[in-house]
């Protein structure tokens, strides 16, 4: 259940968008019996848990066209949906997807094509591919932020944002990441979870 306001509603996007991601909605249920995209748990609330969930990343991103990179996709949130939304309200954005997983990464694929989306799927470890040079670099439920900070200086540009989704051990998280990296955070309590956040990380090392 939305906790408050409903993050589409506030970014006023079209009824087109909102059908693009009913859509991607009824591929995760297609999907997800063959390659567990998602607990099966949260297919009955997949709107909130999924799709609203991501789409409250959105307006924390820096206005003008953009090189949004998501790493770890697997069953495409953030990094669908805001590609979704992106291909609205930034239409000259690009979107960088990465998750390792052959099978997952052939779901984002095929969800860009019958989603319409003009979106790039790495199927690779993000450690190994080359740096990407991205404006805006998300994750959600991926690593702890350590290791993202670590991903963030491989691939996020100069002065990038980092939008990274975490639950409510987030404090004992930017407190070990703190020990190790530098770098300027806002926190953004989750329109969607109690006690989740979105850490806006920038001024992270670079290169």
């Amino acid at each position: 259940m939305t906790l408050h306001n409903d993050p589409l509603a506030a970014l006023g996007v079209s009824r087109e968008t909102i059908q693009r991601l009913e859509a991607l909605v009824a591929l995760m249920g297609k999907w997800n019996p063959a390659i567990n995209l998602v607990s099966k748990s949260t297919l009955a609330d997949a709107w909130s848990r999924h799709i609203l969930d991501s789409a409250q990343i959105y307006r924390l991103a820096p206005p003008g066209p953009l090189h949004w990179a998501d790493l770890g996709s697997g069953g495409g949130f953030p990094g669908l949906v805001v590609a979704v939304l992106g291909a609205e309200l930034q239409p000259g954005s690009r979107f960088t997807l990465v998750d390792s997983d052959q099978r997952k990464a052939t779901f984002l694929r095929q969800s860009c094509q019958t989603l319409g989306l003009k979106a790039q799927v790495l199927a690779e470890r993000i450690d190994a591919i080359a740096p990407l040079n991205a404006d805006v670099l998300s994750a959600r439920a991926l690593a702890p932020l350590t290791l993202l900070c670590g991903f963030a200086q491989r691939h996020l540009s100069a002065r990038g944002t980092a939008l990274f989704m975490k639950g409510a051990s987030h404090a004992s998280e930017l407190a070990e990441a703190r020990g190790q990296w530098a770098f300027e955070v806002d926190i953004h309590p989750s329109v969607t979870e109690a006690g989740a956040v979105i850490l806006q990380l920038k001024g992270l090392p670079h290169g």
